[in-house]
């Protein structure tokens, strides 16, 4: 018999795909069990990021990322963390933006605020991801700079 606490989703990936604020059972399960490659591809289907760019936020190589994909493999705890943590970011942003073409462009534009730093540029560690997060805030509530 199961523990009820040993995987409390046993179909965790298969929910909604980070569209609305997740609950932390499952950011954590998620996180824990890693997410699929082909669930990676419905994630990060409507953000404007590149396989390159992936790349280099994960810490991965190219040619990593393509066995992953060639091989159905699933991305370890600690990709998959960073992989929900981008998703949930470019979601907050595109609702601070009101538009996703409105954020995108934001991403790569050069910040002031963040010391002339492209945002994007942050996305590969937790203290950037981080910092765009608490950016986001002061956008929405009007703080700028």
């Amino acid at each position: 018999m199961k523990k009820e606490t040993e995987k409390r989703y046993p179909e965790h990936i298969e929910k909604p795909l980070l569209t609305e604020e997740p609950e932390v059972g499952y950011l954590i399960s998620t996180s824990r069990h890693g997410i699929p490659y082909h669930t990676f591809t419905k994630m990060t289907a409507d953000n404007p990021f590149s396989l390159d760019d992936w790349s280099s936020f994960l810490h991965l190589s190219e040619r990593t990322m393509q066995r992953y994909k060639k091989e159905k493999k699933t991305f370890d705890p600690i990709h998959s963390e960073r992989i929900l943590e981008i998703t949930m970011l470019y979601n907050r942003g595109t609702e601070v933006f009101g538009k996703s073409e409105k954020f995108n462009s934001w991403l790569n534009s050069k910040s002031i605020a963040l010391g002339g730093i492209r945002p994007k540029e942050l996305l590969d560690s937790t203290f950037g991801i981080g910092m765009l997060k608490n950016e986001l805030t002061r956008i929405e509530h009007g703080v700028l700079a």
